[in-house]
């Protein structure tokens, strides 16, 4: 059975695809529109960051992955938070409230509560840990889409259902590396909370 790849393996892998990463030109405008809206509701998800101690820009553009921050739908796989998840992870809720479903994913299931620090090449090594190790394990070391989508570093092939693999599918959606890159360039700090981000 495969292994899954270490944080000490692949943040040297982040690192540099961090450096080289350039957001695709005619995606820009879509990142910078999704990154507005996740910016609308900075508030819930400064919420969320209290009660899990993961960071807000970090559950911010999982939440948009999963669903398009649809905030009536479970954070763990954008499943409708008023009746059982029927995708992976299965079973979970209902819930009455999106910040119900962000615990259980991000505490019960996850346990990114007893992640000590979050600078960024740990915020995207724990946002490819959630969504799986496939691209990297069974295609080649391949930079998952779920990351690295919309930007120059991502190559065709995607997971189109669980465990389904379709090697001439483009993932259309945002990958969570641009839009992490927008938030910092765009957020203005809360005063009195963490900065997060990795120095300049």
């Amino acid at each position: 059975m495969a292994t899954a790849p270490t944080y000490r393996q692949m943040w040297p892998i982040y690192a540099r695809y961090w450096d080289r990463m350039k957001i695709k030109a005619n995606r820009q405008a879509e990142v910078d529109s999704a990154c507005n809206k996740l910016l609308a509701h900075k508030a819930r998800y400064l919420a969320c960051e209290e009660f899990t101690g993961v960071p807000w820009h970090m559950i911010a553009v999982l939440h948009m992955r999963e669903s398009g921050a649809r905030f009536d739908r479970q954070l763990g796989q954008g499943d409708p938070l008023n009746r059982p998840s029927v995708n992976e992870p299965k079973g979970r809720g209902p819930f009455l409230t999106f910040e119900e479903s962000a615990y259980d994913a991000l505490v019960v299931l996850k346990r990114y509560n007893t992640v000590p620090d979050w600078r960024l090449e740990k915020i995207l090594y724990w946002c490819e840990r959630w969504n799986g190790w496939g691209y990297w394990l069974y295609h080649e070391n391949m930079p998952s889409p779920f990351i690295w989508g919309a930007t120059s570093i991502q190559k065709i092939g995607k997971y189109v259902a669980d465990n389904t693999w379709d090697p001439d599918v483009w993932d259309s959606q945002l990958g969570c590396a641009p839009m992490l890159k927008v938030l910092e360039q765009i957020n203005q700090p809360v005063p009195g909370t963490i900065e997060y981000m990795r120095e300049t």
